[in-house]
């Protein structure tokens, strides 16, 4: 796993935010990682191709946030997200990693040990949810 906004060109990565941000709004959050000096993207590759990325800040000492976390299509189901969590996990050693998804993808924070808690619905329609993983 590698700083995404290093070793991909920003096209590259760009795409990549869209699977996990709107494609409207995935240009703007590249730009915030690659200005901030408390947010970090990270690109995670199999072999020679990048296939997924990774977006965290700390939002206090010890509690990172999942901002994003995005897998090509194409690669999807073959334990990509996992392995970018625990990536993360052993390159930034946190106490506690927190994120907040939609209903699509909270089975796969249930699935790798985080622990789930409804928000309800937080936009007309849209129920959200809360979800940390505690070592």
């Amino acid at each position: 796993m590698e700083d995404a906004t290093g070793r991909m060109s920003r096209e590259e990565a760009v795409q990549l935010l869209a699977y996990a941000a709107s494609v409207e709004h995935a240009a703007n959050e590249y730009d915030q990682y690659a200005a901030s000096e408390t947010m970090e993207l990270y690109g995670f590759a199999d072999r020679e191709r990048v296939v997924g990325c990774i977006g965290a800040a700390f939002i206090q000492p010890g509690e990172l946030k999942i901002r994003h976390i995005a897998v090509l299509p194409s690669a999807r189901g073959k334990g990509y997200g996992k392995k970018m969590v625990e990536a993360i996990q052993e390159k930034l050693h946190p106490h506690s990693i927190i994120a907040e998804t939609d209903r699509e993808a909270v089975g796969f924070y249930r699935s790798i040990g985080f622990n789930v808690t409804s928000l309800g619905e937080k936009y007309p329609g849209v129920e959200r949810f809360y979800c940390q993983l505690v070592k």
